[in-house]
């Protein structure tokens, strides 16, 4: 993806995400996008829902219409509205349904963030699809996130899910960086009455209850649906009404939001033996406390330090040994299923790369290389006594 030439920083990444189906996230994606447009941001959406994509055609761009290759063999995304958009919606006809397994569906949303010609973006949005399965989780670890949105409606079903929802994106961590209650309220068209259908304040208790910022209310409107099957966001249809002016100010503050990991510059890939890829450090004090600082390798091993002052140095046999993935460990008990007796002494890191906001990956010396090391892992293993193998 292209960098911002002014920055040098890549766009910031941002999930808009779901724990259900049915809360309105893609409407409030693509509202929200059109209002971060015309407050001068150059904005792109990934529509994420491999399986159901809506993205296009609230936007008006049509189904079925496959986007242009670049000189580069990069897709070049279309443009409504002064955003740019891609989508499985417009790779298949509208009662096409996309039946794929996940590793194709993993290969596809790659695609579509890594091998787009997006040019210099600012923001991008992923517009994902409900719940907390492999397609989230792909983008957690392929994907250095800023942060996610999360959108629920006021009913107690859909907070519950939602909250399901933020753990998640904690356990991996992507910043949150606020919750959306969406469809709070109707507003009578004759009369000026408001009424709660799905109930009231929810959305704001939750993110109270789980320490996040509470973003905003968007009302309900019939003009929503009518301008999303038109093809033209309500910010632009109809900018007058309160749910148009409330994702104005919910953009607002998504601009001026910095959920930002805060750890050693990512995304990286590092050649271990050549330095290439290197990530570099942050000051002590520009770091969040779980995230390391710098990371560095030489003989005696891997090196981390972190924003506390603590920093030691994790041999590289230790590390091989301690692989964490189905190969070497059982995923049920946890026992350790590789031999320590196989490795051998002079194993070594040939490539480390980051894996989302969370882990790193390693290849070593010996060929393995599907061991996914959480930062809060290895901080573990700086703190305990090296194993007598």
């Amino acid at each position: 993806m292209t960098t911002d030439a002014t920055t040098g920083n890549a766009p910031r990444m941002i999930a808009i995400s779901s724990g259900k189906g049915g809360v309105g996230k893609s409407t409030v994606t693509v509202n929200l996008a059109v209002a971060l447009a015309r407050a001068g941001l150059r904005v792109g959406i990934v529509d994420a829902d491999i399986y159901g994509p809506s993205i296009p055609g609230m936007l008006g761009i049509p189904g079925n219409s496959p986007p242009a290759m670049g000189p580069d063999n990069r897709v070049v995304p279309p443009e409504a509205h002064g955003i740019k958009v891609i989508s499985m919606g417009m790779l298949t006809a509208d009662d096409q349904p996309s039946v794929m397994r996940g590793p194709m569906v993993t290969k596809y949303l790659r695609m579509f963030v890594a091998q787009v010609a997006w040019g210099e973006l600012d923001v991008l949005l992923l517009d994902l699809p409900p719940g907390t399965g492999d397609i989230q989780l792909t983008l957690a670890q392929s994907f250095p996130l800023s942060g996610a949105v999360v959108v629920s409606t006021p009913q107690d079903v859909s907070l519950k899910i939602a909250r399901r929802g933020l753990r998640m994106m904690e356990q991996v961590k992507v910043p949150i960086i606020g919750v959306i209650e969406n469809m709070s309220g109707f507003t009578c068209p004759s009369c000026g009455e408001v009424s709660h259908i799905f109930h009231q304040g929810g959305g704001e208790a939750i993110a109270a209850e789980l320490g996040v910022p509470f973003l905003g209310r968007v009302p309900l409107d019939p003009a929503i649906v009518d301008s999303g099957d038109d093809g033209v966001p309500l910010v632009i249809a109809h900018p007058e009404t309160p749910a148009a002016q409330a994702y104005v100010q919910i953009a607002a503050a998504l601009a001026g939001s910095e959920a930002e990991t805060g750890g050693v510059a990512l995304p990286f890939d590092w050649n271990v033996a050549t330095g290439v890829g290197k990530p570099a450090p942050v000051p002590a004090d520009g770091s969040a406390q779980d995230l390391p600082r710098a990371l560095d390798f030489d003989a005696a091993g891997l090196r981390l330090e972190w924003p506390d002052g603590e920093g030691r140095t994790i041999p590289a046999r230790d590390l091989r040994i301690a692989c964490p993935c189905a190969a070497c460990r059982d995923e049920m008990t946890g026992e350790r299923l590789l031999d320590p007796l196989a490795v051998a002494l002079s194993v070594t890191p040939t490539r480390i790369w980051s894996v989302g906001n969370y882990a790193i990956g390693i290849n070593f010396s010996d060929g393995h290389a599907s061991g996914i090391y959480t930062f809060k892992s290895l901080r573990r293993m700086q703190g305990a006594e090296t194993e007598d193998v």
